[in-house]
């Protein structure tokens, strides 16, 4: 019987060993050549003196929480491959457009390398205006394939509201839909807007890249980074059907939202404030890709969560003076402030419910409160009068909700009161709180 159970644990120390020795076998085909594909690359775009720099969430991530020890050591945080070999099918970086314009070559030497290498391009939307839809295409993605794993390099172009934007990843007709796994890509799904970031150059598994100096920040803004563009083609037909105002008191007039609008997103980003365009400038910015003349205010949305005491004073110091305040920190808060001439700025604070969000108003000579109810909605980027800005990402459905089916036809007339779709009485304030919910200055 001893000697049967001695063979019984022979063959099951062989058996042990051979799985490890596959399992080694295992990990080095598939994740250490991810290093090495990576190492090639690298190799490839530095011959070619191409700036590219690490976007890879999956590694950023694991790199975040050891960014101090890899900041502090020049030569990366321990030899084994922790990094670029965690398991993925991709490893992602970034180019900025205007460091590098001679691709063929690069091609030329991929190729003599073994890389496969795929060019996603399309229409660049920074030519787009009312007076031209452009036709000229862009270089947005690349992909190099080598072996079992790929890099997917992303193109940033820098625009015009001093921010990063990539495209989407649209593959044409008679592209290889093969080629590689596209739907595992973190790049590429929608557009996306980035501010600039800063660099580091560190050594991650032996290997010298750079990274966003902050990889936490920069995972963050990725998660919520998705980009809308105007709709010019759409505004174009609007201004066939209902010509533009440019009369002297408009074309004033919008050179004053302009700088009132650029003002605060300066003053409420110096805060930390995430905002959005709200009523009719989000309806200016979806109809007509500008503001309208006849609205006289610029309107923002804030999220009751992000109120801070020190928004009021932050924008008195910035010379713009409390108007009027409305409502609480509870219930229905809106901020107006006076901007030049009568131009004047409206704040509306949001409140979530379980299936709905609201704003609220309030009529000052009555303390009648009145409440607006919206569709939920996440905010996306867009560029606005030459500022990155946030918008509803569900537009449509947030412009319906205040303006009805009707939202195309201009109205000059509006009643706030009653005019909007959206609007419900909601009570009135009681007397003994009216000099705390209705200032006026």
């Amino acid at each position: 019987m001893q000697k049967i159970n001695k063979n019984v644990v022979l063959a099951l120390l062989s058996l042990t060993s051979l799985v490890f020795l596959l399992f080694q076998l295992y990990y080095y085909k598939f994740y250490l050549s991810q290093k090495h594909v990576v190492r090639k690359f690298l190799g490839l775009i530095s011959s070619h003196n191409i700036p590219v720099y690490l976007i890879d969430p999956l590694i950023l991530g694991l790199v975040d929480k050891d960014i101090e020890q890899i900041r502090s050591s020049p030569d990366g945080p321990s030899p084994e491959c922790k990094y670029f070999c965690a398991p993925r099918d991709f490893t992602t970086f970034a180019l900025l457009d205007k460091t590098w314009k001679h691709e063929v070559g690069l091609f030329r030497t991929a190729e003599k390398m073994g890389f496969q290498w795929l060019k996603i391009i399309n229409k660049d939307p920074r030519l787009d205006g009312m007076d031209d839809l452009s036709g000229i295409e862009i270089p947005l993605h690349y992909i190099f394939k080598l072996a079992s794993h790929a890099i997917h390099l992303v193109v940033f172009y820098e625009r015009s509201g001093n921010y990063l934007w990539h495209g989407p990843l649209r593959l044409k007709q008679h592209m290889d839909k093969k080629f590689v796994p596209f739907r595992k890509l973190h790049f590429g799904r929608y557009p996306g807007a980035y501010e600039k970031p800063e660099l580091l150059l560190v050594s991650i598994d032996d290997l010298k890249v750079q990274i966003p100096k902050n990889p936490s920040s920069f995972l963050e803004e990725m998660s919520h980074s998705r980009f809308l563009e105007c709709r010019y083609r759409e505004a174009r037909a609007f201004f066939q059907l209902y010509p533009d105002d440019a009369s002297l008191g408009a074309v004033e007039f919008r050179k004053k939202a302009k700088s009132l609008l650029h003002l605060a997103a300066l003053t409420l980003n110096k805060l930390g404030v995430k905002f959005w365009l709200s009523s009719g400038t989000c309806l200016g910015w979806f109809r007509q890709c500008n503001v309208i003349p006849h609205s006289k205010d610029v309107d923002l949305g804030i999220f009751i969560r992000d109120y801070k005491t020190d928004i009021i004073p932050a924008f008195q110091k910035a010379g713009l003076p409390l108007k009027h305040k409305f409502g609480k920190v509870e219930d229905s808060l809106e901020l107006s402030f006076q901007g030049d001439d009568d131009v004047k700025l409206d704040i509306f604070f949001f409140y979530e419910e379980d299936d709905h969000i609201w704003n609220g108003g309030t009529q000052a000579k009555s303390g009648k409160k009145f409440k607006y109810l919206f569709p939920k909605f996440t905010l996306c980027w867009t560029e606005f009068v030459e500022l990155r800005v946030h918008v509803p990402c569900e537009t449509l459905q947030y412009i319906e909700a205040n303006y009805g089916p009707d939202w195309k036809v201009p109205v000059k007339t509006w009643d706030w009161k009653s005019s909007p779709s959206n609007v419900q009485y909601n009570g009135i304030w009681p007397i003994d709180e009216w000099d705390d919910v209705i200032q006026i200055y």
